[in-house]
């Protein structure tokens, strides 16, 4: 079976990304910031331009999940570079080292945020072939897909997954979501109208193994479940599986930007992505429908 070298492997979807790929029978590897001895771990440093040179040599494939989290901290102008390059830079010393090391690369397969077409609330279903939105999150999306379409430059097969919120029982906007609710004090935010494209973790990571098992699959594509949903919808579904009453009113868009500053655009607004050109390239999703999801 392939070698698979992951970046991120120690997030959300790297960690069951990881295990549903072993699970698969394949040899995976991760590239981590911290120097260990566990087996198949190895050490990479963007800013010594260092990579444990087995880790690229021995790789059929590559996954780059690596990338700060959007919503950890307040933006400040420091945190958003630091946003940028954590994406950027890890991209570009990949690619350095892949032309240095391995020449027999199958595929890179990155991922990317629906962020891409912009924090906007409208009626509008964004498909790949749309313009990026003029946005500081899609500023990020766009110079993140631009480091690792880099690969397709160097004829290997590239895929980026625009990813939307994912939904997991092991943590994640899920567990965020819940927390109020389960203490009593949950309710829709802001209008409660903007749309969260989602998609169900499992599905996610069947899209990855996908890329690399499809040669067909290459280019953007968006990785959203079929299903549109509002933040409100999302709220009460939430609640209803809680078996927890909503009785607050929404909370005002303006609490939200007190406590977040810059970055409440992201969970104030929010349009419909589309999921039909990956059905289209023949994926099936175990999870169609918001509750189904929950549910799981």
């Amino acid at each position: 079976m392939d070698s698979i070298l992951v970046t991120g492997g120690t997030g959300l979807i790297g960690k069951k990304l990881c295990e549903l790929l072993r699970n698969k029978g394949y040899k995976v590897a991760i590239l981590s910031r911290n120097q260990h001895t566990k087996p198949n771990n190895y050490y990479w440093n963007t800013e010594t331009r260092h990579i444990d040179a087995k880790a690229i040599v021995e790789a059929d494939y590559i996954i780059h999940l690596a990338g700060e989290g959007i919503a950890d901290k307040r933006w400040t102008a420091q945190r958003k570079k630091d946003l940028i390059n954590s994406r950027v830079k890890t991209a570009n010393l990949l690619l350095e080292k892949v032309k240095e090391l391995n020449p027999n690369l199958k595929g890179f397969i990155a991922t990317s945020g629906i962020g891409y077409y912009g924090a906007t609330t409208s009626e509008k279903i964004y498909e790949e072939k749309d313009a990026p939105g003029k946005d500081f999150i899609s500023e990020i999306c766009k110079v993140w897909e631009k480091s690792s379409l880099q690969f397709d430059t160097i004829n290997i097969r590239t895929v980026i997954f625009r990813t939307g919120v994912v939904l997991a029982k092991e943590g994640g906007a899920l567990e965020k979501l819940s927390q109020p609710i389960k203490l009593g004090v949950g309710a829709p935010i802001g209008s409660g109208e903007q749309y969260i494209p989602w998609i169900h973790l499992n599905d996610l990571c069947n899209m990855y193994v996908e890329a690399i098992e499809n040669e067909e699959f290459k280019g953007i594509y968006n990785a959203v479940a079929p299903e549109h949903v509002t933040n409100k919808s999302l709220t009460k579904m939430i609640a209803k599986n809680l078996k927890k009453p909503l009785w607050l009113p929404n909370i005002p868009a303006f609490v939200m930007k007190l406590i977040l500053g810059k970055m409440a655009v992201i969970i104030l607004e929010g349009s419909r992505v589309s999921s039909e050109k990956i059905v289209a390239a023949g994926f099936k999703f175990k999870f169609l429908a918001l509750n189904e999801a929950v549910d799981h």
